[in-house]
């Protein structure tokens, strides 16, 4: 099974970072231009061109690819589904034009010049909002095409704004929303390898902002420390080796946010529980 995987940009080393998180070591580096193997040896990641991985997998060159969800709208390819949002990447595709223009709303632009890298994508758009303007692809610097009266707005990407308010660009209306995700080709998803490859990335991004407590508490106490501990689920009881009277005491353990544990800590320590520990999770298979 191959991977198609960002051979560079924004989205390489946190695609590479999550691969190797989810157990997918690359075995010959990450620094191949084509291809590299992983400790699974039915596994291979193959390096692209972000816009070009929807193809890759939609022509069968891949059967998974890991890229931005604009990407595959872009591309237009109509046999891969999405599996897995992996919440990284986030930005917004957004129509924007001077700041100091006659251009405030969608409705401005009958009959002008749009600029984008993303033709599709923008001519769905206006389609949806029944508006005609002339859309014209360029391969860069889109934010200056209105300002050397090549464009009267843009549809661009932007993840905090800086760069359209530098270029005097105001947000006229959001295009779309896009995160990196994964995706496969319709006709190999019920496979199940690309069932183990999905488990183990969800499982990697279950476990973000998530924490293990193990505790020790006395049995009298039991119930006082499970109606303070806000986990996933009723908490795990065991009883410990040499503590098996019934005056003993019993572990505990618990999955809880990482921002609860400050107040759990707190709480669990005044309803009786000690020897309290902490750890990360690297997965978490719910």
């Amino acid at each position: 099974m191959r991977i198609a995987v960002p051979n560079k940009g924004r989205l390489h080393e946190p695609t590479i970072d999550l691969l190797e998180r989810a157990g997918l070591h690359l075995e010959n580096g990450a620094d191949r231009k084509l291809y590299a193997d992983t400790v699974d040896p039915d596994v291979t990641v193959l390096f692209a061109r972000a816009a070009d991985i929807p193809e890759y997998v939609a022509d069968g060159a891949a059967d998974l690819g890991i890229t931005g969800f604009d990407q595959v709208c872009e591309a237009r390819v109509d046999n891969v589904e999405e599996l897995l949002d992996l919440e990284f990447g986030r930005c917004r595709l957004v129509l924007a034009a001077p700041e100091d223009g006659d251009i405030t709303s969608v409705d401005d632009l009958a009959g002008k010049i749009v600029a984008t890298e993303f033709p599709n994508i923008t001519a769905d758009f206006f389609a949806d909002t029944g508006v005609e303007p002339d859309i014209v692809e360029v391969s860069g610097a889109t934010e200056l095409t209105p300002h050397v009266e090549m464009a009267d707005a843009i549809v661009d990407i932007t993840s905090t704004g800086t760069t359209l308010k530098m270029n005097r660009l105001a947000i006229v209306d959001e295009v779309l929303s896009s995160s990196v995700r994964l995706f496969g080709r319709d006709d190999v998803v019920e496979d199940p390898k690309i069932e183990e490859v999905r488990t183990a990335l969800s499982s990697v991004k279950d476990a973000e902002g998530k924490r293990y407590l193990m505790m020790n508490v006395p049995r009298a106490e039991l119930d006082d420390v499970r109606d303070v501990i806000p986990g996933l689920g009723g908490p795990t009881v065991m009883d410990i080796a040499d503590e098996m009277d019934d005056e003993g005491k019993v572990a505990v353990h618990a999955v809880v946010n990482e921002t609860d544990v400050f107040e759990t800590i707190t709480d669990v320590k005044a309803a009786g529980a000690s020897d309290i520990l902490v750890t990360e999770i690297e997965r978490l298979v719910e």
